[in-house]
């Protein structure tokens, strides 16, 4: 019984988060689309003005120059927020395998530790420090060494 409630009104909060999802896009649809219509005649009305004041094709070649100008910087600023946006992915991956890593290893001690068999002579011994002399080194290294960006251009 408790769960049918439970059911009715997420699923209620759902129709309403849908209905309030949809009505904004709407509004937003609508204002971004009079908007951009604004936009052009603002356009229009600007070309008309230095049509009249400097010629048909003289203001027609300004705006074309200006208007690739204006994609090329867009498209440049995109290029390079994308180079930013994967650097900082690939520093974000690192943490995280780092973080993976570091939770499997603390995670599986214990089993280890309550594993005596595994510990008995040598070899046992060495299972354990091996890979942990490994993770070690691996520190060390990823310590050491420059980031991309820093190291010299050949």
């Amino acid at each position: 019984m408790l769960s049918s409630l439970v059911a009715a009104f997420i699923s209620g909060e759902a129709v309403g988060a849908a209905r309030r999802a949809r009505r904004a896009v709407l509004i937003y649809t609508f204002a971004a689309i009079t908007i951009l219509t604004g936009l052009g005649f603002l356009v229009g009305a600007a070309y008309a003005a230095a049509a009249r004041r400097f010629g048909t094709i003289e203001a027609a070649s300004s705006f074309g120059i200006v208007f690739i100008v204006i994609g090329f910087v867009a498209v440049g600023i995109h290029s390079l927020s994308g180079r930013t946006r994967k650097r900082e992915a690939a520093g974000r991956r690192g943490a995280d395998l780092a973080t993976i890593a570091s939770v499997a290893a603390v995670s599986l001690l214990p089993a280890l530790l309550r594993a005596p068999s595994l510990l008995k002579g040598k070899a046992g011994l060495a299972g354990i420090i091996g890979p942990a002399l490994a993770i070690l080194a691996y520190g060390i290294y990823r310590e050491n060494v420059k980031p991309e960006d820093e190291k010299p251009i050949d």
